[in-house]
């Protein structure tokens, strides 16, 4: 199983179609099970510490949790197709976590047991959730010798 725990809720719906419809083609192959957490808006410190307990509510350490994170290991399409492969040979639930906007606390850094970034640039995150589905979606397409990654 796939889980995403992110924080924010989805508003746009060219966003929200493309992720039903990521989610739709990944269940072909896994469960996809996206865990959106209140958005909340104080001053930098206060919001990171609410959104880390948050976080913590839903955090299983039990799955095997990849911080989507800026300061973390770069993968290409083919080397993420085989972290995704490799783990679910060793754990049956990969959780992936999405931060808010000012980021994540070294807490949440510290608990992951992996962090990926997608790229040094900063991305909207309804837009990066997608950019995520899809990369996860490439990865079962690459780990199961289906055509569609060139």
């Amino acid at each position: 199983m796939i889980k995403i725990i992110c924080i924010g809720k989805i508003k746009e719906n060219y966003y929200k179609d493309a992720i039903q419809e990521y989610k739709k083609r990944i269940s072909k192959y896994t469960k996809v099970e996206i865990i959106e957490l209140p958005d909340v808006s104080y001053d930098i410190k206060k919001t990171l510490k609410e959104e880390y307990n948050n976080v913590m509510k839903v955090f299983n350490k039990n799955d095997y949790n990849i911080l989507m994170d800026i300061s973390g290991n770069e993968l290409d399409s083919l080397s993420f197709a085989s972290k995704i492969n490799n783990t679910f040979n060793i754990n049956n639930n990969i959780t992936f976590i999405i931060g808010g906007s000012y980021g994540v606390l070294d807490d949440l850094r510290n608990v992951c047991d992996y962090r990926i970034s997608f790229s040094k640039m900063t991305f909207p995150h309804q837009l990066f959730r997608v950019i995520l589905l899809e990369q996860i979606y490439r990865a079962f397409k690459i780990n199961n010798h289906e055509e569609y990654h060139k």
